[in-house]
């Protein structure tokens, strides 16, 4: 798994799944394999497991909101980004993270 993502707005019913949304294109479209779990009223939406989180290179929190679960990701680099870029420019924010995962290896 290349990246996990979570996105979560205050309801969560309209930027969090537009946000889900735009960075599976986006990383489909990059060639990238990832999963985005969606968090809001409606609960945890295509949650990410412990062994998922723990095979990813990255993960991309698009909040600014209390995120549930978080003990899956320990030992994970986390990037965090506003929502509203995840639906603007979703590529953009991809690869920005790739590039600060990138340089906080060397």
């Amino acid at each position: 798994m290349d990246f996990v993502a979570i996105t979560s707005c205050p309801a969560g019913l309209a930027h969090t799944p537009m946000a889900a949304k735009a960075l599976e294109k986006a990383a489909k479209e990059l060639g990238l394999e990832a999963k985005v779990e969606q968090q809001g009223a409606m609960g945890l939406k295509n949650e990410i497991t412990f062994e998922e989180a723990q095979s990813a290179n990255f993960l991309l929190i698009g909040s600014d909101q209390k995120i549930e679960k978080m003990d899956r990701f320990k030992g994970i680099p986390s990037l965090r980004v506003d929502i509203n870029m995840c639906i603007k420019k979703p590529k953009a924010v991809i690869q920005k993270c790739i590039q600060a995962v990138e340089a906080k290896k060397n």
